[in-house]
C-alpha cells in the first residue's frame, strides 16, 4: 500500500517542527512540493531546507506548478471548489504515478494542516477517487499558536471561548464572541468594523521568520499603523501571510 503523510512543518522558524515531524520526514521516500510562483519561492525554499536537514537519503523530490485560485470571482465558494478540485488532480497524478507501492510520500504543509488549510480535504478527495493509499495528519505548530506566543498572550481568558474566522466573516462573529482569531485578512477588515474598534489587536506577519512584523495595540489607535505595514510588506515581497487576535472589553 502507498502512504502518504501530510505534516505540519510550523510557521516558518525552523525551530518549530516537531520531534514528530523530523522523523516523519526521515522516514519519507518521496517529497512533494508545490511551486506557487516566483513571488513565494520563500516557501519552497524553507521546506527544501527543512527536507535538507531531516530526510535520510535516499529519497527524492517531485515540484509541480500549483493551480492559482480565482481570487476576481465574486462566487467566492465556488471559486475555492474549483481551485480545490484542480488541485486535487494534481494530487492524484502525484500520488498515482510518482509513488510507488510502499513508498512513503509527504506533502510538507505551512503550519498546522488541522488549521486553516485544505490539504486534508483534497487528500481525502484523491481517496475518494478510488486512488489506493493510506495517509496520516502529523500535527504542527500554527501560525495562530505562534502569533499568541510571539505576543506573549493567550487565545482564551477564563471561562471564555476563543472564536475563529475570517476578515470576510468579521462583523457577524464579533456579535457573539469576544475574542476572535482572524486568518489571512487581505482588507484589514479591523479598522472597518466598528464593533472592533476599542478591541485589542495582537496582529502578525510572516510570524517566525526573518521578515516577521508584530503590532499590538488597541484597534482605534493602530489600525492605520497595521494597514501601512501590511501594505508596505506586500509591495516588498510580493504575498502577505497574517493573521490577528482581537480581543473586546469585559462586558
Amino acid at each position: 500500500m502507498k502512504r502518504v503523510l501530510i505534516i505540519g512543518i510550523g510557521a516558518g522558524d525552523p525551530g518549530h517542527l516537531t520531534l514528530q515531524a523530523a522523523a516523519a520526514i526521515a522516514g519519507t521516500d518521496v517529497f512533494f512540493l508545490l511551486d506557487k510562483g516566483a513571488e513565494k519561492e520563500d516557501l519552497i525554499r524553507l521546506r527544501r531546507e527543512i527536507i535538507d536537514a531531516h530526510a535520510r537519503d535516499p529519497h527524492r523530490t517531485v515540484q509541480v506548478t500549483d493551480p492559482e485560485r480565482d481570487r476576481t470571482s465574486p462566487a467566492y465558494t465556488e471559486a475555492v471548489a474549483d481551485w480545490r478540485s484542480r488541485r486535487a488532480d494534481v494530487y492524484a497524478g502525484l500520488i498515482s504515478d510518482e509513488l510507488r507501492e510502499n513508498e512513503t510520500g509527504a506533502f510538507l504543509v505551512w503550519g498546522d494542516p488541522a488549521l486553516y488549510d485544505s490539504t486534508i480535504a483534497i487528500v481525502e478527495e484523491v481517496a475518494a477517487r478510488g486512488v489506493a493509499f493510506d495517509y496520516e495528519v502529523i500535527p504542527g505548530i500554527s501560525s495562530v499558536s505562534a502569533l499568541a506566543a510571539r505576543h506573549r498572550t493567550s487565545l482564551t481568558r477564563v471561562a471564555r471561548p476563543v472564536r475563529i474566522t475570517t476578515g470576510r466573516r468579521l462583523a457577524g462573529d464579533l456579535e457573539g464572541a469576544d475574542d476572535v482569531v482572524v486568518m489571512l485578512d487581505a482588507h484589514c477588515a479591523f479598522a472597518e468594523t466598528p464593533q472592533a474598534a476599542d478591541a485589542e489587536i495582537f496582529w502578525g506577519a510572516y510570524v517566525g521568520t526573518a521578515d516577521e512584523i508584530l503590532i499590538s495595540g488597541r484597534v482605534r489607535d493602530v489600525a492605520d499603523e497595521i494597514k501601512r505595514a501590511r501594505a508596505d510588506a506586500r509591495a516588498r515581497k510580493g504575498w502577505v501571510m497574517d493573521s490577528y487576535l482581537l480581543r473586546r472589553p469585559a462586558r
